[in-house]
Formats: C-alpha cells, sequence, structure tokens
C-alpha cells in the first residue's frame, strides 16, 4: 500500500487533504489484511472444492484413478499441477494414499492419453458437431432465401412542351421589366400577383 499514492487519489478524487500520520491508513491497513484473509480462505476452499469435482468427474467418467501414483506414472490427466505440489510437500499423504491406488485399476506407464472408449466417445461427438451443423446449414438454405435488391428507378426528365417554353421566357421579361417600375408601383403589381 503505497501511502502517498492513496493521498494524491483522496485529494484528487474529493479535494480533502489527509496526512500519512491519519488514522485512514489504519483502517485501510486493516481493510487489507481481512480482504486477504478472506480471499486465501474462498482460494483454500474453491481448490478443494475443484479437486472433489475432479475426482467425481473421474469417477462417472470410468477414467483412471486420480492417485498419487498413478499421478506419477502418468496415467492420470488433469489440468492442474497443485496436487503434485501438495504430494511433493507432503510424503506423508503420498504414502497414505498410495494403499488405495493397488486396489484401483493398475496403471500403465504407457498408456496412450485416448483409450477405446474415449475415443469413440470423441468421434460420436464429431460426427454429432457436423451433422448439426449441416442440419442448420440445410436450414437457412431452405427457409431464408435472400431478397433481391429492387432495380433502381431512373426518372427521365420529359421535355418542355412550346407552351410551356413560351410561359417561361414570358415571366424572365415580366422579371426583368418590375425591376424597372417604380418601388410603388412594384409593390402593388406584386400584391395584384400573389391574389
Amino acid at each position: 500500500m503505497d501511502q502517498h499514492k492513496l493521498r494524491t487519489l483522496v485529494f484528487e478524487k474529493t479535494g480533502v487533504k489527509i496526512d500519512i500520520d491519519d488514522p485512514v491508513f489504519a483502517l485501510v491497513a486493516l481493510n487489507e489484511a481481512v480482504l486477504e484473509d478472506a480471499v486465501q480462505r474462498h482460494v483454500a476452499l474453491m481448490d478443494s472444492t475443484s479437486r472433489e469435482l475432479v475426482r467425481h468427474a473421474r469417477a462417472a467418467g470410468g477414467l483412471a484413478a486420480d492417485t498419487p501414483a498413478a499421478r506419477r506414472k502418468g496415467a492420470v490427466l488433469d489440468a492442474t499441477n497443485e496436487a503434485l505440489e501438495q504430494e511433493a510437500a507432503n510424503p506423508a499423504a503420498t504414502s497414505a494414499s498410495a494403499a488405495p491406488a493397488a486396489t484401483a485399476a493398475p496403471a500403465n506407464s504407457a498408456t496412450p492419453a485416448f483409450d477405446g472408449r474415449e475415443k469413440r466417445l470423441l468421434a460420436a461427438a464429431a460426427g454429432v458437431a457436423v451433422l448439426s451443423a449441416l442440419l442448420v446449414l440445410a436450414g437457412q438454405a431452405l427457409f431464408f432465401k435472400p431478397v433481391a435488391p429492387p432495380a433502381p428507378v431512373v426518372q427521365q426528365a420529359k421535355e418542355l412542351t412550346p407552351a410551356q417554353l413560351l410561359a417561361l421566357d414570358r415571366a424572365d421579361k415580366l422579371d426583368k421589366a418590375m425591376l424597372k417600375l417604380d418601388p410603388k408601383t412594384r409593390a402593388q403589381l406584386q400584391a395584384e400577383l400573389t391574389k
């Protein structure tokens, strides 16, 4: 805990200046200690729960027993090495759990990564995945036909009739003539045109 950094942070956020000897820092230290203890307890609980879950999953899946002897021989596949580290630190636990390994299935150091049953399950899962993908693609091809975009509408300009051309020419001449009138007459003429 960097007290100077915390002081600066508090000042920036609240505008309150606190001294390094302020009792607030004692509360911060107490909070850190309590939080660290709680985190350690939760991590230990999560570790034991995950080990128990792995043990149950292995028992339900018919995989090799999760014993230290089986681990040393390489018969057990695991995502973590935490139990191996604990076994190295606590040899009494290793000797105590080695007895159940003898009653469990004998571990072979040359066992393949997947046995026949696991290969069949893996092939079946791959087949189901491919079949599901094909089914989804077929459904999309059948039910979701793309809509063709509408053809762009091109409007062609119509040519003006001779009468329209004559009216436009007269309007231009009238505008030029109105500019030559005095303001009072121009205002009266515009008033009459708007009626």
